[in-house]
């Protein structure tokens, strides 16, 4: 006999974890599905354990520039193993917290790997489960291209399990997990080289980012090899790869390959035709703005949906999913316009809203810019100069403020408030109205003419 619940989550991530926190909070009988460790990516093997490596990363430029401040510090090398080692300690104390933090929601934990048998019944290692509501919140695994030769690379999940830096690394990718683990790769003592299958970095972002960025790269000693593809992957007896590519005239060599290509749905093996639940040539599931599928009780969110895979998108999906359904919040949704994202780049990238290209796509000559760009004081003392570039994207005789993007030093840190701002409906006026902090460089953002 199955045993029941209003809400079943297949998927113990940050997106399923707060559906069903949110959901019992509202006094639902909740359960949520999980096969490997809670927390999903982001906790396991992305935000979190990159940013500690970017951390670290971080300290190794500061560490080169405390000279142009007076100090003369002597470095002793840099342990990967013993970050690694601490790194991983915090991170079974996150797992080990969700644990708790499910008890304390009253929400059961079911261990292993959960297959529709139907719209409303799932089976979990033999044992039936059913419930009125189900949510899909697998999340994704990093791609690897069919090539000869593909698996001896590593990905991205792979990076977090390396004991030592490698010597030479080709990072295969353009996005934003490329960028991020190229800068960190390069800063903790590296060699490397990335291959584009196009001409430019981070291609969905604004043209000013991407440019500025490349530069920023070629500058920190970083290869970057455009339009150029593996076509096959051969290990050499000294235990190093060689690498043939359309668009090199010779062989590349290197000690690691790390593919970031892409994520994929994991959604491949949940039944879901039994549930009746359709998927894209992709792996994503489709949603309404609700995050229903197209079965009743049937619903996605986070990463399989193919929209915005973030971490906080997948929680805020999730947790206003919750307040739709079990707390008569009818018209409750997320609404996926103006969502802030970073880049964890060396410098990093902070962007909300439109693009330039996209708001002349849309509003064409109604769109008027805001450009600045300028070395920031810290940077005024630093052997490299790192510079800082913003741009405010505005629209209308009002000039409303529809798209901010930055890169320099603290944009992570500066963005969220502006994010607030723009999501308000802000005008340019209401930019220009605000007083400066100084000095500062968000007070640029306030300053521009």
């Amino acid at each position: 006999m199955a045993k029941s619940y209003d809400l079943l989550v297949i998927g113990g991530g940050s997106g399923g974890l707060s559906v069903a926190e949110r959901a019992s909070r509202y006094g639902a009988r909740c359960a949520v599905v999980e096969t490997d460790r809670l927390g999903g990516t982001c906790v396991n093997l992305g935000c979190v354990p990159k940013k500690i490596m970017w951390y670290a990363a971080s300290l190794q430029h500061a560490l080169a520039e405390a000279c142009g401040y007076g100090f003369q510090v002597r470095s002793h090398g840099f342990n990967w193993h013993s970050l690694k080692t601490a790194r991983d300690h915090y991170i079974r104390g996150i797992n080990e917290w969700y644990v708790t933090y499910l008890v304390d929601s009253n929400v059961d934990l079911v261990r292993g790997f959960a297959r529709f048998k139907d719209a409303n019944t799932v089976a979990v290692n033999g044992e039936l489960y059913q419930a009125a509501h189900i949510v899909i919140a697998t999340g994704g695994r990093p791609s690897v291209p069919a090539l000869e030769g593909a698996e001896l690379g590593i990905t991205s999940d792979d990076f977090f399990e390396l004991e030592a830096c490698p010597q030479r690394v080709l990072v295969v990718g353009s996005g934003y997990i490329a960028v991020e683990l190229a800068g960190m790769l390069k800063a903790l003592g590296a060699d490397v080289t990335m291959l584009l299958r196009g001409e430019v970095l981070l291609r969905p972002f604004d043209a000013m980012l991407r440019e500025s960025l490349m530069g920023q790269m070629l500058g920190q000693g970083i290869n970057i090899l455009p339009n150029t593809q593996i076509q096959r992957i051969k290990k050499l007896e000294d235990g190093s790869l060689s690498f043939h590519c359309s668009g090199c005239h010779e062989a590349l060599h290197a000690d690691v390959v790390l593919w970031a290509i892409g994520r994929e749905p994991r959604t491949a093996d949940l039944n879901l035709e039994a549930a009746g639940v359709a998927v894209n040539a992709d792996g994503t599931i489709t949603t309404d703005e609700f995050q229903n599928t197209q079965v009743p009780g049937v619903y996605a969110i986070g990463d399989i949906t193919g929209r915005f895979p973030l971490t906080p998108v997948a929680i805020a999906a999730g947790r206003r999913l919750a307040d739709r359904l079990f707390n008569q919040q009818t018209q409750r949704r997320l609404a996926y316009e103006n969502i802030p994202t970073v880049v964890f780049s060396h410098p990093p990238i902070g962007t909300v809203g439109l693009s330039e290209e996209a708001a002349r796509q849309l509003h064409g000559a109604a769109v008027k810019i805001y450009q600045t760009r300028f070395t920031p004081l810290y940077h005024a003392f630093t052997e490299q100069q790192t510079e800082t570039v913003m741009k405010l994207v505005c629209v209308g005789a009002q000039e409303k403020v529809v798209g901010c993007h930055i890169i320099g030093r603290d944009a992570d840190e500066m963005l969220q408030g502006f994010a607030v701002t723009i999501r308000m409906g802000a005008t340019k006026r209401d930019f220009d109205d605000t007083v400066a902090i100084h000095p500062t460089s968000a007070e640029e953002l306030v300053t521009m003419k």
